[in-house]
């Protein structure tokens, strides 16, 4: 009797649908000088290429540590009225949110680069642990400086999004649980867990938080947070069919 062997077929490529192309931007921490040149390479691929389809994914932490979240902010709501663009959640920004309903956490918020967020939009907080000071007057100046355009913004950023194969989310995933089952607080602040895992998810997971020297493109995951702040390096990924380009 006649056997066969039959070889185990490889893992087919992370793919998006015909037509469709994505431009994927994280951890933008408030450097909008960095931003805007970043959008500008996209501009010039999009008139040169010009792809049937052309997805703007931004993947979280808009605000805090670097020198101008509300220039950031400003370019981010222009963006979004080309309605290409999906803006996903970052921890940064629903650490903001929480602060604004608790003060109480005001002081751990300024912390996490919260600081710099309150002085471009011109509060100072250098007289913050002072017996004079009050987080709840701080937290008022804030809600009186900040455009309501980016309140409703970041009101509306999304924890996650798919397209073909990919998932992209700000941190990344809990190992184990299906994506459509994803606590909102493991999207947004997970690391280790998600880091140290080799399992191939239902899909290829695009993601920021975490910086690293350069993007890292891995079997499973994708990590564009090049931590732009501190280095002056915000990453680009352009995704187009099973191709993957970080830049």
């Amino acid at each position: 009797m006649m056997s066969f062997l039959r070889s185990r077929p490889a893992k087919r490529k992370p793919k998006l649908p015909d037509g469709v192309r994505i431009y994927a931007i994280s951890d933008i921490h408030g450097c909008a000088h960095l931003l805007e040149p970043m959008l500008r390479v996209i501009d010039a691929d999009l008139a040169q290429s010009r792809p049937c389809y052309a997805v703007e994914v931004f993947m979280g932490d808009y605000i805090d540590r670097g020198p101008d979240t509300r220039s950031t902010l400003d370019i981010l709501v222009e963006r979004s009225r080309r309605g290409n663009a999906v803006f996903l959640k970052g921890n940064h920004e629903a650490f903001l949110v929480n602060v604004l309903r608790d003060p109480s956490l005001l002081t751990d918020w300024l912390r996490v680069g919260g600081a710099q967020t309150l002085m471009s939009y011109g509060v100072s907080s250098l007289a913050l642990g002072s017996e004079q000071d009050d987080p709840t007057t701080l937290l008022d100046e804030l809600a009186r400086a900040i455009p309501s355009e980016h309140v409703e913004f970041l009101r509306n950023l999304r924890p996650s999004f798919t397209c073909g194969d990919f998932f992209f989310v700000h941190a990344g995933v809990r190992p184990g649980v299906p994506l459509s089952e994803q606590r909102e607080s493991d999207l947004l602040w997970i690391r280790e867990e998600f880091l140290q895992s080799e399992q191939h998810f239902s899909k290829y997971i695009v993601h920021g938080h975490t910086p690293v020297r350069s993007a890292e493109l891995l079997a499973n995951r994708a990590n564009i947070d090049t931590g732009a702040y501190a280095t002056g390096n915000l990453t680009l990924m352009s995704i187009q069919g099973s191709s993957m380009l970080a830049v």
